[in-house]
């Protein structure tokens, strides 16, 4: 679409009379607004209607519009669907804009024969049973390590059957008694099913039945003077306790609702949500929006209620709000059909349930009094960077980027590593380190190819074992691939890069991270261009960030592995003495200085040290052979 071409009056006169999704654009090409619409003849041409009170943000906008088009639907809420995707997609900047994009920890139960509790980023519908969201990442392991030490469930992805052996071995878990080693055929699948139900009880807040075992379990270990059996049972009493005492807040109908608290001021507006589960309160979050001075309570809740729950992967039954959706009854029917069963918005006036809902909002208050400048801070060194990035590279939807650096001292130890960013954060989590193994001598070029074949052969390989296996491929540990990777250098090493992406049969955008004379990075290399890029921006920071992050990873490694070399003990050096005899050796005498002053005739005492070996030893140190 050509600006120039556009009649704005002409194509007002086209709009069809139908539900649909209008698109305003500014003469940049940019999308500055999306919106649904009834009828898109009505709604479209009431914005150039003049003298209609719209307030100025919105005049701000007509003004900017250089032509609009359209999206027709088969119905509204098709309509509200697809708005909010081209919301997230475009971020239109006289939307409100949802500005935090956090994913939440849940606990799955796998849908198996023998089922793990595993720990998960998203709801997926592959019949497994979810517990959350929880607010923190770390609760939710210490909580899947609890039951798992509680009803020794396994951990490991190794294929079972009821009653049959198949694997050689059992894991450590197993020798360390915290898994029954169903891959030995130990427990019929029956018994275990039993330990998980029970462990999924304990997941819906039953706590007391455990505490009961565990304090008899304590009791009758102590009376059988098993002291070490009985403080391992204290250990996890207490850890039980501390998950019980952390649910407070009760309510007796047991029902999943999130509390929906608003604070607004300007341009600013943040929306406090209480995580009620099963009755219990288990967490709270807060999320910061970038709106109009004009936006009522109402209009952001709105915005709020369809961006977030678009994209959160679990909706309660219920959901409090201070103020009723403008359309509460589509927005009712598009929840319900996402979740799969009837969801209700409450608009509570009195009681316990307002006085909710008020806590709500007024958590929201004091989080944008103390929190907005801290925020908008955060948000500009992270998502904020993420895009000044993709402006520069012209590539939108960029999330996780993988930066690729190798170090060595003249081709001693070669190594590579690997450092992953998500929405402008390091994962460390996903970080990844390289011993070259085909590589001797100083040739970066020839490593980083080596480093990078097998990241993604690895990652392709094990996404094929997990698909043949059903299993999820969002969560093995090379599965996910960058939406751009990220090279220590010019023009040579997006090179290297691109012909092992060729030869794997992969697309992923390559960039590459130029530097100055001073090694300053000056630019980035992208598409057979060097591309400048403001020194001064957010984005200019986080790459700077990220190459001294991968940098700083693989000279960590290599001083490990540098380091490693250098414990080495003088009887490396001894002729012929191996590391058994070493050992003895050790064993034998309390220090070197003991081993050196040693006669024959003591060295030969030492078990497994005969006497030729011992004159070899002594001749080591003294200089001389024994006569």
């Amino acid at each position: 679409m050509i600006a120039s071409d556009f009649d704005i009056k002409e194509e007002l006169n086209k709009l069809p009379k139908s539900p649909g999704v209008y698109i305003m654009h500014d003469k940049n090409d940019d999308v500055i607004y999306v919106g649904k619409a009834v009828n898109l003849y009505s709604r479209v041409r009431s914005y150039f209607r003049e003298n209609v009170g719209r307030g100025p943000w919105i005049d701000r906008m007509i003004s900017l519009i250089a032509y609009f088009e359209y999206i027709v639907t088969d119905s509204e809420l098709e309509a509200l669907v697809l708005e909010n995707n081209l919301i997230k997609e475009h971020h239109p900047k006289y939307n409100t804009m949802l500005v935090d994009d956090k994913t939440y920890p849940y606990i799955k139960v796998t849908n198996e024969d023998y089922p793990k509790i595993v720990f998960s980023r998203a709801v997926k519908k592959d019949r497994s049973r979810y517990f959350g969201p929880y607010t923190s990442a770390a609760a939710v392991k210490d909580t899947i390590e609890l039951i798992n030490k509680l009803y020794k469930l396994r951990t490991c992805n190794n294929r079972v059957s009821d009653g049959k052996k198949t694997v050689d071995r059992p894991c450590l878990n197993h020798h360390i008694g915290q898994c029954m080693a169903p891959c030995q055929g130990n427990i019929p699948k029956e018994e275990y099913q039993k330990r998980v139900e029970k462990a999924v009880d304990f997941l819906n807040g039953n706590y007391s039945p455990v505490i009961t075992m565990l304090e008899n379990d304590m009791a009758q270990a102590s009376e059988s003077l098993d002291f070490e059996k009985a403080a391992s049972l204290r250990d996890l009493l207490h850890n039980v306790k501390q998950i019980a005492q952390k649910q407070k807040i009760e309510n007796s109908d047991g029902e999943d609702r999130d509390i929906v608290g608003i604070c607004h001021m300007a341009t600013d507006a943040v929306v406090q949500v209480f995580f009620i589960r099963g009755g219990r309160m288990i967490g709270r979050e807060h999320f910061f929006l970038k709106t109009s001075e004009e936006s009522t309570p109402g209009e952001i809740t709105d915005c709020f209620i369809k961006q977030y729950y678009a994209g959160t992967p679990y909706i309660p039954k219920e959901i409090y709000l201070k103020e009723e959706p403008s359309e509460i009854e589509l927005i009712e029917n598009w929840l319900s059909d996402r979740k799969g069963s009837r969801v209700h918005f409450v608009i509570p006036k009195i009681g316990q349930k307002a006085k909710l809902v008020a806590l709500a909002a007024s958590n929201a208050s004091l989080i944008l009094e103390k929190d907005k400048e801290r925020i908008k801070r955060e948000h500009g060194r992270t998502i904020g960077a993420v895009k000044e990035i993709e402006d520069v590279l012209g590539i939108n939807g960029l999330s996780r980027m993988e930066a690729f650096d190798i170090s060595n001292i003249s081709g001693f130890e070669n190594v590579g590593s690997m450092v992953v960013f998500e929405d402008g954060r390091p994962k460390r989590s996903d970080y990844r380190k390289f011993k070259i193994k085909t590589v001797a001598g100083p040739d970066d070029y020839a490593c980083m190819r080596e480093v990078l074949t097998r990241r993604f052969t690895h990652g392709m390989e094990e996404k094929k074992e997990l698909e043949s296996r059903g299993e999820d491929t969002d969560f093995g540990s090379f599965t996910r691939f960058p939406d751009v990777i990220l090279m220590d250098g010019g023009k040579g090493q997006v090179g290297i890069a691109l012909e092992v992406l060729d030869e794997l049969g992969l697309n992923i955008p390559v960039c590459g991270m130029v530097k100055d004379d001073n090694h300053r990075t000056r630019g980035l290399y992208y598409d057979n261009v060097e591309l400048p890029i403001d020194r001064r921006g957010e984005g200019f920071k986080l790459i700077t960030r990220i190459q001294d992050e991968a940098h700083r990873f693989a000279i960590t490694y290599h001083r490990s592995l540098r380091a490693k070399d250098q414990v080495r003990s003088v009887l490396d050096e001894i002729p012929g003495i191996g590391p058994s005899r070493r050992k003895a050796l050790m064993m034998a005498f309390d220090s070197i200085d003991d081993i050196r002053q040693a006669s024959v005739e003591s060295l030969s005492r030492v078990n497994g040290i005969p006497v030729k070996e011992a004159e070899i030893i002594y001749s080591f140190f003294h200089g001389d052979m024994v006569e």
